[in-house]
């Protein structure tokens, strides 16, 4: 039996810069892994089959799961012909813009590594993700980087000081085809800086990393969305330094410099909404 832990990141920057001839659009992300995470257990099976289980009803268990597709993509790219269960625990919400799925793809490739003894180093890992989703190669490493191209060009940054994450995830249910398809790339005048936002984790300086936060998506849900603006506006009342929506949201996220300072955020925004997580940087 092998265990994995697959962790939720949140986007500390994220720019579209184009749309490239491929269709996928070119994108510039500082990603942060966040102390919450589902959890996963490996266990051989007598027979060649592939099989999940989670304990939410409403997600898929069959080739539309993407733990399946890495589970089927690691056994045909070498040739195995076991079987393997996935017992999968969901901790971080569901289409919340914080790569659960895809995280969970990244630690069925880890664990299956393991499981059936490849040998695979991380940076292989990371390759194998990217043919199953763009931020799964991220999601391989976890910590903190910048991720170009359509995500898997990942460029590994030193782990920023102890910042506390509240998060919050409204009960609604955000597309992320629909947002890139409402994006107008040619209309973005205002750029997040990432390598402004590489530089302050460097330092550690909590007043730079709050003032480069930046999501060019955050226009295109709050108009399809407006409730999800107005939690932002909520989270920085409440008293985070800084908040922005994660990936293509529906999440939002504040950032504070201390626990108890988190904890007041954490505490107002219960009244709001059911899905609030107190976490922290990793």
């Amino acid at each position: 039996m092998i265990r994995e832990k697959a962790k939720a990141k949140i986007n500390l920057t994220l720019d579209v810069l184009y749309k490239r001839p491929d269709g996928y659009h070119e994108v510039e992300m500082v990603m942060q892994t966040v102390d919450l995470a589902d959890h996963l257990v490996f266990e051989a099976r007598e027979d060649d089959h592939i099989t999940l289980s989670c304990g939410v009803s409403y997600i898929p268990l069959d080739c539309r799961n993407l733990v399946y597709k890495a589970a089927v993509l690691l056994r045909e790219r070498f040739g195995i012909r076991k079987g393997v269960h996935i017992a999968i625990d969901k901790q971080i919400p569901v289409a919340a813009g914080l790569a659960g799925g895809s995280s969970d793809a990244a630690a069925t490739l880890r664990g299956l590594n393991r499981l059936w003894e490849l040998g695979l180093t991380p940076d292989e890992l990371a390759q194998l993700g990217a043919e199953i989703g763009s931020d799964v190669p991220f999601c391989v490493y976890g910590g903190t980087a910048i991720a170009r191209g359509r995500g898997e060009m990942i460029e590994r940054l030193p782990a920023a000081g102890p910042l506390w994450v509240v998060l919050v995830k409204p009960p609604i249910a955000v597309s992320t085809a629909d947002v890139y398809r409402n994006l107008k790339v040619d209309e973005i005048v205002i750029h997040p800086d990432a390598n402004g936002m590489a530089q302050a984790l460097r330092t550690g300086d909590v007043e730079r990393i709050v003032s480069h936060l930046g999501n060019v998506l955050e226009q295109v849900t709050f108009r399809l969305h407006p409730e999800v603006a107005r939690l932002k506006q909520q989270m920085v009342k409440f008293g985070a330094m800084g908040a922005l929506m994660s990936g293509s949201g529906p999440t939002v996220f504040g950032i504070t410099d201390r626990e108890s300072r988190a904890q007041r955020v954490y505490n107002a925004l219960r009244g709001f909404s059911k899905e609030v997580y107190l976490t922290r940087f990793l």
